[in-house]
């Protein structure tokens, strides 16, 4: 059955109250906070967004000490809320309407446009280029800028979750979404050219969990068993890394999320374990003479791992965490990301315990994570955890995360900034893609009094 095509409409202005790896859903577990809906980190994990009973929040992620509400917004049982990195354009999804799509400029208060679909919105996913919807059974795909639509991807397999990612990278605009309902396959599509790129046989089971890293050259994959992370490259599909999280009982993996470096990826799930891998190959050569009697095992299982079934060799060349947090809960559904904050590194989780914690990362030894802070996402007395003084390089000297981070397009921008080539008279239109020339070198924040406009009146 070919759904109907959405009509945009032209906002009001009085839409919103004027006050900043999927929006994971919160609210089917007993033991969580009440109220608290769903979350998701904006596309380079400055700001968390989440969603309540009452509407949804934004908030800003550049301090440690301080978890600061920038914006609050009125809508009943918002259960997908997404924000355009640091624009003022926000996507509201709530269950009193969950055929519609309400787009804002959350800083003047008024609605930019709406759109309606002929089943419930399941996922909505952003980057400066396209806005794309997904349904259970179809996928449809947007130009950001006048809210054209580009592609409506029909019939695509049952996919009662919504689960999908979008790559943030402007050039590299890649989507993926499941490919069967009864194995983990991937389908890789191209929404600047609208096109198929590829299927990747990724997992046994179904999937559970995607994310692109920010470069939109890699892909991680999680299935609904939770034991094994996989890694690949896009858009050929080959198996870069393998990751084991555990053996011991399949887990519901909720969020995958990579480094901006692309060095490291952090994996959340509905146990009490937050794992950070590091994505690094290591070398084939062997000593001659094995120094220790654990480096001795190492070298005899990896000879003997040439003579094993594929299976069992598989397991023995998958690589554990690198970095793991313990949390101090079992069950909650949780999401995770890693960020700079203050030029330092951390692991960042927001739980549906209605919290909002800090880890330090070290990104030379890994090991335990650190709580730094935990802030509450609701209003009440704040609770922190008393830390130590941080110290303002705690690795030392030598090429650290943070540092190697410290690029012009990776620093920590000025919210007032603004984004060369994408203003209201150029920029993305009518499905054209941005010149990479265009973008400056250096910061890039979109322009919020003369950015998303309401779009005027209009039927596709």
């Amino acid at each position: 059955m070919i759904e109907p095509v959405p009509a945009c409409r032209s906002g009001d202005e009085g839409g919103i109250s004027g006050v900043e790896q999927d929006c994971e859903e919160m609210s089917d577990e007993p033991t969580g906070v009440q109220g608290l809906v769903c979350a998701s980190f904006n596309q380079d994990s400055t700001s968390l967004a989440v969603g309540t009973r009452d509407g949804y929040r934004l908030f800003s992620l550049a301090s440690v000490d301080k978890l600061n509400c920038i914006h609050e917004g009125e809508s009943p049982d918002v259960y997908i809320v997404e924000r355009l990195f640091s624009s003022s354009l926000v996507v509201v999804v709530s269950r009193s309407m969950p055929r519609r799509m309400n787009i804002y400029h959350f800083k003047k208060g008024t609605e930019i446009c709406n759109y309606s679909y002929s089943t419930d919105i399941l996922a909505v996913k952003l980057n400066r280029q396209r806005l794309v919807v997904c349904l259970e059974e179809s996928i449809y795909i947007h130009n950001i800028k006048d809210m054209k639509l580009l592609k409506s991807l029909l019939n695509t397999p049952l996919n009662r979750t919504g689960l999908c990612a979008l790559s943030v990278n402007h050039s590299n605009s890649y989507l993926a979404y499941p490919g069967s309902t009864s194995i983990g396959e991937i389908a890789v599509y191209d929404t600047n050219s609208l096109s198929n790129i590829i299927e990747i046989p990724a997992h046994d089971s179904p999937l559970a969990a995607m994310s692109f890293n920010i470069q939109g050259t890699m892909l991680a994959s999680a299935s609904e068993k939770g034991t094994v992370i996989r890694v690949f490259s896009i858009p050929d599909g080959l198996r870069l890394f393998e990751f084991r999280r555990g053996m011991k009982r399949y887990v519901s993996i909720s969020s995958l999320s990579f480094s901006v470096d692309g060095q490291f990826l952090c994996a959340s799930s509905n146990t009490e374990t937050v794992h950070i891998f590091k994505l690094e190959h290591h070398s084939t050569s062997v000593e001659e003479d094995p120094a220790t009697w654990s480096a001795y095992v190492g070298k005899v299982f990896t000879a003997a791992s040439t003579y094993l079934p594929a299976q069992v060799s598989d397991m023995m060349h998958q690589d554990r965490a690198f970095a793991t947090v313990r949390l101090n809960m079992f069950g909650l559904r949780n999401i995770c990301t890693l960020a700079i904050i203050q030029k330092l590194p951390r692991l960042l989780v927001a739980s549906s315990d209605g919290y909002f914690y800090i880890y330090n990362v070290d990104p030379q030894d890994g090991g335990e994570c650190v709580l730094v802070n935990k802030h509450r996402l609701f209003n009440g007395e704040e609770e922190e955890e008393e830390q130590p003084p941080l110290e303002e390089d705690p690795m030392g000297g030598g090429q650290t995360y943070a540092s190697t981070l410290a690029t012009p397009a990776c620093v920590e921008h000025p919210a007032s900034a603004g984004l060369t080539g994408y203003s209201e008279d150029g920029g993305a239109k009518k499905g054209d893609i941005i010149p990479e020339h265009e973008f400056a070198a250096g910061t890039i924040r979109l322009d919020d009094e003369q950015e998303f406009p309401p779009v005027s009146s209009q039927s596709n």
